[in-house]
């Protein structure tokens, strides 16, 4: 069995890549960077490291693997043209450069076996990206879209740190991970059936299951590492910022909010219960020290954490929906507008930079909930309907709140 895995960044190779090749699949990664890809062809193997709290490190060889340089296409096609299965994690932003080289195939099987597509990108999405990016590829194909592909949709929950400077010259391949390795699948997706692999777990009814993974662990994330910056701004890692009793509070807080609107938003998938169950095992994997997860790797990227649908505005817009209580989440919101961790060397984001350099320019937090244009342009949030206006309503009186609370302070 052959998986094409478009992607050998972290989650490609720590977790897609690892995942399939273990369980004995021939593996071969498409990927932009050529440095990487000769690595892979040189070696035909990597190391991922499985961080323990208080326990040993377990180092696991994952191959053979070998790779393709993505924009040799005559190769990807290839490639792709024999295998069984198609799996990306190249970033949302990044799928349309993929898209050409899948429609391609797409072209050339039409009276043959459809082909099934993991996207693993953690995208709410995703799905639609790639049914306008391929039709639109396809104007003249002359089977339907989805006679010919099955889009899987995922919920990624592998926690994977960015890599160090002194380890990636002891080894430019070798990765750091978490020992989680829980592939959740939308079972009904495939047309050639889930693989039976272990760690593949196949649901009814992904959204469910991608809303958890946004809506919970990315906010609780989210929350550790925007409060914890806003109250020690020389906290360097998760675990430690979660140190800080104040901080537990907030992610637990924004988390149960958002576990209190998914259990009513879909009581079929799993109990509140269940999500509480959920909310302690993933603040014990927050606090794995060993995996030296930092405060500018989670936070990073603050626009986009904070659109529409993801990880802060999309929990708050649910519980207004079910009239739950949002404040801790909205809490979140203003901590974030507020960030300005940087990387080891002491280097911002470039996108955050930007942010704030040229979107915010200067505006506080206040300044920047008062200018309808600014939020909406930001988090899609105005005033078109009743759940838009209280998280506007909402954050307002949560950054006065905060005003007030600095002043008496002072």
């Amino acid at each position: 069995m052959k998986l094409i895995q478009f992607g050998a960044g972290n989650i490609g190779r720590s977790f897609i890549g690892s995942l399939f090749s273990r369980a004995g699949w021939e593996v071969v990664f498409v990927d932009a960077v050529q440095s990487l890809v000769s690595l892979l062809n040189e070696k035909r193997c990597y190391t991922v490291v499985i961080k323990r709290e208080g326990r040993e490190d377990e180092k696991r060889e994952i191959g053979p693997v070998r790779a393709v340089f993505s924009a040799n296409t005559e190769e990807v096609a290839r490639e792709i043209a024999d295998c069984d299965l198609l799996s990306t994690s190249v970033g949302r932003d990044n799928l349309p450069e993929i898209m050409p080289l899948i429609a391609a195939d797409l072209m050339v099987r039409q009276a043959s076996k459809p082909l099934d597509i993991i996207i693993a990108e953690n995208a709410r999405d995703a799905k639609e990206i790639f049914i306008k990016g391929i039709s639109d590829l396809l104007p003249g194909i002359n089977l339907p879209l989805e006679n010919l592909l099955g889009l899987v949709e995922t919920s990624i929950g592998k926690m994977v740190p960015l890599s160090r400077k002194e380890d990636l010259e002891e080894d430019p391949l070798r990765l750091y991970a978490e020992e989680y390795e829980t592939l959740i699948v939308d079972k009904n997706a495939f047309h050639n059936g889930p693989p039976l692999i272990h760690g593949l777990v196949s649901v009814e009814y992904i959204e469910a299951w991608v809303d958890r993974k946004l809506f919970i662990h990315n906010l609780g994330h989210a929350a550790t590492a925007y409060i914890g910056y806003q109250l020690n701004k020389n906290v360097i890692t998760i675990s430690d910022a979660l140190r800080l009793s104040e901080v537990e509070e907030a992610a637990h807080s924004a988390m149960n909010a958002a576990a209190d609107a998914l259990s009513l938003e879909y009581s079929g998938s799993y109990t509140r219960e269940e999500l509480a169950h959920h909310i302690d095992d993933l603040i014990l994997r927050f606090r794995n020290s060993s995996l030296g997860d930092t405060v500018y790797r989670v936070g990073r990227d603050i626009r986009r954490k904070l659109s529409a649908s993801d990880r802060i505005v999309g929990p708050m817009l649910l519980c207004a929906r079910k009239n739950i209580d949002f404040t801790p989440i909205a809490r979140v919101f203003i901590a974030a507008l507020k960030f300005k961790a940087t990387d080891p060397v002491g280097n911002p984001f470039p996108a955050d930079a930007a942010f704030h350099s040229i979107q915010i320019s200067g505006r506080t937090a206040q300044e920047i909930l008062a200018s309808p244009k600014l939020i909406t342009a930001l988090s899609g949030l105005d005033n078109t309907t009743p759940e838009k206006q209280k998280v506007l309503e909402t954050l307002k009186r949560i950054e006065n709140e905060e005003e007030e609370g600095t002043k008496e302070n002072k």
